[in-house]
């Protein structure tokens, strides 16, 4: 089989801080990205709700009606509320499917630098598409387009700029890259929110496309930083043996479970900030609280709260044994089962009035931490176990499962107006629970799987820890 490689661009003179330069323009260009696209993830379903989907506007958006009816005619009549929520699940799937054919694109025949420069330009015209009604449509197309060409192969630039021996210094440039990530995914919702809840929500899309365009300024300062493609050369591929293929099917097992720890979690994206906005006491003092902001606590605390652990689990192997990948995703959805408790309890304390603020915010901290026992522990186990000759189709196709999960949220958000808040979330703490008993009842068999796994080398992949995915 015949591959393109890159030639890194970490010569001496080229490195700042023991990296090379480009790792930083990388990083920075991911900082302005995921600024504009969480900050714009927090508004889209408060906007749809809120004004998009209100009389004098809905029937402005170009082509909608026909969209509407594409999706009637499979969901039955939707409501406002549960439009929204489908078409939310929809652009956030289709953000996670998209990739897939832009890395392909780009390794067939465009580059990754070039899909990462059009990749950009789609997603600035998308967010300025979202300051008119009638482009609203045309606005989640070009930003489900352009993060296809962007997101993945931004991610292959970073291990591309060092040489092949330099294993500790591209896991390292990753950890900082993953860095960038969270970075915006903590801002990008405080800005675009407080600009939308006090100036208009134009005000908070018009930010995120302000961030968009400062990424691709940024990109293209550092271009000539970056890696470029070599010659291609041949490259022999090793056939599955028997154990491998046994490998990868427990693999895909795993994946299947943490759809229902996925499906959960993005739906705090989804229709909690409606509950939020209509049974939260959001005002503290003179201040109330944007409803975005919430987003913004789960990314934090999925910071904060890695050092904590890591020290726990230190503590925990030194003493009766650290938990393994799959002890670990199980915790995790036993965790986000019981931060959609907090939502319960406090609408059970309230007792009809509005509940306090400090109830949603620990089931975001809930989230948070939750997010780390398992997702970041998926792809470790996926870049560990996977066979090397198959070892990013399988990291591509773990993200997958976050396409599979976010339709689910959508499609399980129209169930919202049907059921009182309480039972919505036991609901949704009972999906979540669903994947800790799954992997309670199949972990023996899938660790006698994966124990058959040769030792592979910690793919940089796997460093790359996405607060939202």
């Amino acid at each position: 089989m015949s591959t393109e490689t890159e030639t890194p661009a970490s010569k001496a003179e080229e490195q700042w801080f023991g990296h090379p330069k480009g790792l930083f323009f990388l990083a920075f260009t991911e900082v302005w990205e995921r600024f504009s696209f969480y900050g714009m993830m927090a508004l889209l379903v408060l906007y749809m709700v809120n004004q998009l989907f209100l009389p004098g506007h809905v029937e402005n958006i170009l082509g909608f009606a026909g969209f509407r009816n594409g999706l009637e005619s499979l969901m039955g009549p939707l409501s406002p509320l549960a439009l929204a929520s489908m078409i939310f699940g929809l652009y956030t799937g289709f953000v996670y499917f998209t990739p897939v054919l832009g890395g392909l694109i780009a390794d067939r025949w465009i580059g990754q630098r070039n899909a990462v420069v059009i990749g950009a330009l789609l997603m600035c015209a998308g967010h300025l598409a979202m300051a008119f009604d009638q482009t609203f449509l045309a606005a989640l197309t070009l930003l489900v387009v352009g993060s296809g060409f962007l997101k993945g192969n931004i991610s292959a630039q970073v291990g591309a700029l060092y040489s092949a021996g330099d294993e500790a210094g591209r896991t390292r440039g990753f950890a900082i890259f993953s860095m960038s990530i969270n970075f915006g995914a903590v801002f990008g919702p405080l800005v675009c929110g407080a600009l939308a809840q006090y100036y208009g929500w134009h005000y908070g899309f018009g930010a995120a496309a302000i961030f968009m365009l400062a990424g691709l300024v940024t990109y293209l300062i550092g271009y000539r930083h970056l890696a470029k493609k070599s010659v291609r050369r041949s490259q022999r591929t090793q056939p599955l043996s028997s154990a491998d293929w046994r490998i990868l099917r427990a693999l895909m097992v795993v994946m299947a479970i943490t759809i229902f720890h996925s499906t959960s979690y993005y739906q705090l994206y989804g229709v909690f900030k409606i509950w939020l906005q209509d049974h939260v006491d959001l005002g503290v003092g003179s201040l109330t609280i944007p409803v975005p902001w919430y987003q913004s606590l789960d990314a934090l605390v999925s910071i904060i709260a890695v050092p904590f652990l890591f020290a726990l689990w230190r503590r925990q192997a030194g003493r009766r044994g650290e938990p393994g990948d799959l002890s670990k995703i199980g915790i995790g959805a036993c965790i986000a089962a019981a931060s959609y408790l907090f939502l319960v309890a406090g609408i059970l304390v309230a007792d009809g009035a509005a509940v306090h603020p400090l109830w949603p915010a620990l089931c975001c901290i809930g989230f948070g931490v939750s997010f780390i026992y398992y997702w970041p522990t998926l792809l470790a186990l996926v870049s560990r176990a996977a066979p090397a000759s198959v070892n990013a189709t399988m990291m591509g196709i773990a993200f997958m499962s976050i396409f599979v999960s976010n339709l689910l949220v959508g499609w399980i958000g129209q169930f919202y107006e049907k059921m009182s808040p309480e039972e919505f979330w036991l609901m949704q703490s009972a999906i979540a629970a669903g994947g800790g008993v799954a992997i309670l009842l199949f972990s023996g068999r899938l660790r006698r799987a994966l124990h058959t796994a040769s030792p592979q080398p910690m793919r940089p992949s796997a460093m790359t820890i996405e607060v939202e995915s």
